[in-house]
């Protein structure tokens, strides 16, 4: 049971911490006391270094696709392993991949690799304003965009520097210089008509806007139409780039969440699922724009990007693999998977009277304790200062989850892969259940 001072992964995390500051590279990975210590996967499970077995219903925060060492990806990584690991040349899988990303996207005609979503993101910012000569990057409160300095501002700000609710002010995270926050414009999640009058009294500075489609920071909240209409108007008028980010939202729809919503940014940055499991990112967006800005042919590109494992051999054919694999059947029945354990989770907030509501679109599933927030980040913010006794509550879920063979995102994540099976999202929610009613004082 967990914790346990006496298992392997307490003793691993003891000796991590004489050399990883706090004991490991990944804060989201951290739990106390202590993290469990992965040793293999297999299809939809994780097996930890206590030889305890769970379902794993996160999937490194969305990454994989298709589950632990699928087959055809352990394959298509071998045979690449035995042929060209790195190289400064491109490769065919390169190519591979460009064409299935290419033909799945609306907005991505051309596309360029990279090995992380922090990546694509900061050359989806650094290409916004290299196209457009300005400066002024528009993003909401509250969204996560990776860690490169624009992107990471207003990430998580606190009251009171996040400024007055009709004019949200850029805050510099820690450890980001005042100059990045200079150049960010904060809108609210879904406040149409102030985003718009934010953007229109901004216009002649503005670069780009990026949008996540589903924030995970704001609990899953999903950009309305109307939103996302807006910004594509205002960005239009302003001679500004609509940017999205789907490092994480790629899996709203076959055709990515562009393709869910109906709106075709200028520039989409992606990551995640497109690797197969192997670490990537990318930045796709217009022939028009891409061309001008990174073709190399006749002279130096508009902008340099360089980097020595991009498009690396290995993660393009894993990639290219995983993406095969997703095609429009695989993302049918994924999706399913995830409107199955939306409406049992529904179903077991009603029978417990546990205070809780359930969020997510496809694959993405949210279950987070207390009253349901409203859109913005600072509804979320205010309802948890408010609700700050649920805490123990969230945490002993967890517990109990990890203990009766469930692996979920501590705040209440579930981020599916096509490994799991009607059964297991059944036996998901048994545990669920016996939680709730645990969490209710009531006999498991």
């Amino acid at each position: 049971m967990f914790p346990d001072e006496s298992s392997a992964s307490w003793a691993l995390h003891q000796r991590a911490l004489r050399t990883l500051p706090g004991g490991n590279s990944r804060h989201t990975v951290h739990v106390e006391p202590y993290p469990l210590y992965a040793v293999r996967g297999e299809g939809a499970r994780i097996i930890d270094a206590d030889g305890v077995s769970r379902l794993d219903c996160i999937n490194n925060y969305s990454s994989l696709i298709h589950g632990h060492n699928h087959p055809e990806i352990v394959a298509a990584i071998s045979r690449q392993a035995e042929q060209l690991i790195a190289v400064s040349m491109p490769t065919e899988a390169e190519v591979e991949l460009a064409e299935i990303v290419c033909d799945r996207l609306p907005g991505v005609e051309q596309i360029r690799f990279a090995n992380s979503g922090t990546e694509g993101v900061m050359m989806a910012i650094r290409a916004a304003r290299a196209y457009t000569g300005r400066p002024l990057i528009a993003k909401i409160e509250g969204s996560y965009h990776g860690s490169s300095e624009t992107a990471a501002v207003s990430s998580t700000p606190g009251a009171p520097d996040w400024g007055p609710d009709d004019a949200p002010c850029a805050v510099a995270e820690s450890g980001i210089g005042p100059g990045a926050a200079a150049d960010v414009l904060v809108l609210h999640m879904n406040d149409v008509e102030g985003g718009r009058r934010r953007l229109r009294a901004n216009a002649g500075r503005l670069a780009g806007v990026i949008i996540d489609p589903l924030v995970k920071y704001l609990r899953y909240q999903a950009a309305s139409a109307e939103f996302l209409e807006m910004l594509r108007e205002e960005t239009r008028a302003a001679g500004a780039l609509l940017i999205f980010d789907e490092v994480y939202s790629l899996r709203l729809g076959f055709n990515g969440a562009q393709g869910a919503v109906g709106v075709v940014p200028d520039l989409t940055a992606l990551g995640k699922i497109i690797g197969g499991g192997l670490p990537v990112g990318a930045l796709g967006g217009s022939a028009e724009i891409m061309t001008t800005l990174f073709d190399p042919r006749g002279g130096p590109a508009r902008l340099a990007h360089g980097g020595t494992y991009n498009a690396n051999p290995l993660t393009m054919a894993a990639g290219a693999v995983a993406m095969r694999l997703f095609d429009r059947a695989a993302f049918d029945r994924l999706s399913a998977l995830g409107d199955r354990l939306r409406a049992g989770l529904r179903e077991i907030v009603s029978i417990t009277g546990v205070e809780a509501y359930v969020r997510g679109q496809a694959s993405i599933v949210g279950l987070f304790q207390g009253a349901e927030t409203g859109q913005t980040y600072r509804d979320v913010m205010r309802a948890r200062q408010a609700n700050a006794n649920l805490a123990p509550r969230v945490e002993l879920f967890f517990r109990h989850m990890l203990n009766h063979g469930v692996l979920m995102g501590a705040p209440g994540f579930f981020v599916l892969s096509t490994a799991l099976t009607e059964a297991d999202i059944d036996f998901v929610l048994d545990q669920a259940l016996a939680g709730f009613r645990a969490i209710r004082g009531e006999a498991a």
